[in-house]
Order: C-alpha cells, then structure tokens, then sequence
C-alpha cells in the first residue's frame, strides 16, 4: 500500500474512533487477546489447544464455543476477573466507544460456576477502577446458555433478582440455535419473570436460526433488542414488523462473515435491513478473537454499502439509544454525536 493511501486509511479510521457510539453486542468472552491466554494458560499449566499464531482460527461457531470455553476456564482468581474487565474498558476507549452493553455467560467460566456473586464482584472491581482512570461505562448483560434447562432459567434470574447488582443491566441468551433447537418456550417463564422485576431483555437470534427464531424471542421472551437478527431479512412480514415495533438489531457484520453465515460485505443484509426502516448498529460481537475494533467495524460497512456521514451518524444514534445505558450518558453521547464531523 503506498504511504498516501496508508496515511488516508488512518485518517479515516481516526475519525472513525472519534465517532460518539455506544456498543451493544460484545462479549467478555470474545475479548481475551492472545498474549492474555498464554499468560494465563501458563499460570494455570494448561497447553494452549493450538499454536499462538493459529490460536484464532476457527471452523464454525461449535469450534468457536468450545474455545470461550477453554479460554474462560484459565480465569480463576477475582484478580484475573479485574484484569481482564479493566482491558476491556481500555480496549472500548480505544476504539472510542462512549457506552458498552457487555454479554458475559457463567456457564463458560468453570471456575465460577455457582459463584455467579463472585464472579460479578471481581468483574465489578475492574470496571469500577476502569471508571475511575475515566474509562468509559459498562453494564453487563447476564446471559444463559441456549442448553440449558428451564428451572435453571429461573434460577439464574431468581439469583440476578436477589443479588440487585447495580452493574447487572439485563437478562440475555446466546449459544448455537441451530444445535439447541427452538428454545423460547423452555424460557418464556424466566424472561418474563426479568422484565417483571426490572431487568432489561436482549437475545441472540436469527444466526444460527431464520427468522422463526426472532419471532419467538419478540414473542415468547419479550425481547427488547435483538442480538444479530440479520436473518429477518428472509421474511419480509417480519422485517416490517421490526422496523413498525422499532426493535433494534445489535449487528456484527464481520463475526458473520468470520464464521460464514455471508460470504462477503456486499452479500451482508445490514443495508437492506436498514434501508426497509429496522433499527440497526454495528457491532464487533468477539472482537479480539475476530481481529477487529469498532471502528474498523463502521468502516468495513462505509467501504460496502457506500455510507456517508449521515447515515453513519443515525447508525450511530441507534446504538446509543438501543442500549441500557443510564438517560444521562445517553444524553451526553448523543449531544457529542450531533457534533461530530
């Protein structure tokens, strides 16, 4: 690439990190970079299960679970759960993200399993530093696993209701679909019983599922903000329902292209999805494991679908408004956005 083309690329990507933008779809999980697992693994006398420079290569979202899984297992102190928050508070500023709405599932933490207080605490303890050193704010989203079993559900709401941790913003499910099968009906009881006592409600779906996933987690769980749901775009009733309820979409276009649920940008339903009028953002999902950032995210869709500075904006304006944060940092990123240029 020639110096001028390098220069403008960074430019470019500057103003990109500049933007004002909340992030609504990342994973804890999907941030350990690959110096933090060897250092981790070598404290836990664990191998790594490959060699470091093929450490995140995957061959589909079952060998991508099972990796969160490993990778998780090799945190086992409220030390390393500080650490590992604190980076992800640096990495969201790095990438200038004003707000995040961070996923987290117990079950891939095996250390933790049954300690779901402790697990919070340590969390809360590097966010808190985070916010501190003037980091930008986290609220966690609690998410079970799509194998799990219904009294489970409950069991983990009923833990998250007693615990009313002020960090702990909402209920959340993820996991393989096409594997588990339709699962809204295990976890009507438990999402209903969360927004009953106050929690927010998000849910992965149309992935790994069509559209009928969706619609079972607008109407059977409730969902507030859908986590994907590019695969709407296969039903067209129900991408009017979405932009009609104004539901929005936390989209990771390169997390489906990653693990090839699209084979290229051009291919990606984001546009489409938000030309027919469905609220969208954008969204890295695993961005160290995927090799991404936020920015790079935007600029990926700038470069596929021909964005300009509007529509950036109002994809922009959408994250913020679609996450749980408090009124007051949605405000205030709100007002920096009308702002940026």
């Amino acid at each position: 690439m020639p110096p001028s083309e390098r220069t403008h690329q960074a430019e470019a990507e500057a103003r990109l990190v500049a933007l004002p933008k909340a992030e609504v779809h990342v994973h804890i999980e999907g941030c350990f970079e690959a110096e933090t697992l060897e250092k981790l693994a070598r404290a836990a006398g664990e191998p790594l299960p490959r060699p470091r420079d093929s450490l995140f290569q995957f061959t589909g979202l079952s060998d991508f679970l099972e990796f969160l899984d490993w990778a998780c297992g090799l945190v086992r102190t409220k030390d390393q759960l500080a650490t590992i928050a604190y980076a992800f508070s640096r990495r969201m500023h790095e990438s200038g993200i004003g707000y995040s709405d961070a996923i987290i599932n117990p079950t891939h933490w095996k250390r933790w399993r049954g300690a779901l207080r402790d697990l919070i605490d340590g969390l809360e303890s590097g966010f808190r530093a985070a916010e501190q050193d003037g980091l930008p704010p986290v609220g966690l989203c609690i998410s079970l696993l799509r194998e799990e079993s219904a009294a489970a559900a409950i069991e983990l709401v009923d833990t998250l209701v007693a615990l009313r941790h002020p960090r702990v913003v909402a209920l959340s499910i993820d996991g393989n679909e096409s594997s588990a099968g339709r699962t809204g009906p295990r976890f009507a009881a438990a999402f209903r019983k969360a927004g009953e006592q106050g929690l927010r409600r998000t849910v992965h779906a149309g992935e790994s599922s069509g559209p009928e996933g969706i619609r079972d987690a607008l109407d059977l769980l409730g969902a507030e903000r859908i986590d994907h749901g590019v695969r709407a775009i296969e039903d067209a009733d129900l991408v009017r329902r979405l932009a009609d309820e104004r539901i929005p979409l936390g989209v990771c276009p390169g997390s489906n292209l990653s693990l090839g649920l699209y084979p290229s940008i051009a291919q990606h339903p984001i546009d489409r999805l938000r030309r027919a009028g469905v609220r969208v953002s954008v969204n890295t999902d695993d961005p160290a494991l995927l090799k991404t950032s936020l920015a790079q995210e935007y600029g990926r869709c700038i470069a596929g679908f021909g964005w300009d500075d509007a529509t950036v904006r109002a994809v922009a304006k959408t994250s913020i408004e679609a996450s749980f944060a408090p009124p007051e940092t949605k405000s205030r990123l709100i007002a920096a956005l009308a702002s940026w240029s």
